[in-house]
């Protein structure tokens, strides 16, 4: 039997997905969080075998909770299930200790194999971003060549996607639980490494990313 907790912001997605894995004869669901905080409780408490993760929290990022995890309770293994696209976040979440990553939209068959790899301690992605990783691990493209958004920090790209969804700076702050100053010193980094000349510009960049990415 594997101990499964549930993190994810929307009490629906928990109370389906907790039906989903109980569902399973050697799956029981043992609890579910909806922030960041509430989960480091839960997971210490519980000491599951698995979490299963959203990247979009509650006062915090899933990326964050994944590092942090890393340190507290490092015997869990983290399956990502979100709705963000797999081949911006994938690697970010498999270098943040993640032992898999599924979109939220795929087949209930395949979220429950994708469950059933990280219980087994394996590594679970899509077909295609497994060839995606492939391709990045045996590659020798420079930067020049990548994706602006690839060369983004996981709290850069955050805010940028703050940024995308309308917040202003001090919200940002908030959220982050940092201070303006400190926000103020990520639109800089994010303005010389997407090159664009001023706030306006940054603000219309994020805008129609965070646009791709509901399009997709």
């Amino acid at each position: 039997m594997k101990n499964i907790v549930i993190v994810d912001d929307h009490p629906i997605v928990r109370e389906g997905f907790q039906k989903l894995i109980n569902s399973e004869a050697d799956f029981n669901v043992v609890g579910t969080a909806e922030t960041a905080a509430e989960a480091v409780a839960l997971i210490t408490e519980k000491n599951p075998d698995i979490a299963m993760v959203d990247l979009s929290l509650k006062e915090s990022s899933g990326i964050e909770l994944i590092k942090d995890l890393q340190v507290q309770c490092p015997n869990v293994r983290i399956l990502v299930v979100s709705l963000h696209d797999e081949e911006i976040y994938a690697e970010r979440v498999l270098r943040a200790g993640a032992r898999g990553f599924i979109m939220k939209a795929e087949a209930v068959d395949d979220i429950i194999t994708a469950v059933r790899k990280v219980a087994a301690g394996e590594i679970y992605l899509s077909q295609k971003m497994q060839s995606k990783m492939l391709e990045i691990m045996t590659s020798s493209r420079k930067n020049k060549n990548l994706n602006p958004i690839d060369i983004l920090s996981d709290r850069e790209l955050e805010v940028f996607q703050m940024i995308g969804n309308g917040m202003k700076t001090k919200n940002i702050a908030d959220q982050l639980s940092l201070s303006v100053k400190t926000i103020e010193t990520y639109k800089s980094h994010l303005k010389i490494k997407l090159q664009l000349k001023d706030g306006v510009e940054l603000i219309q960049r994020a805008v129609e990313w965070e646009m791709q990415q509901n399009a997709r």
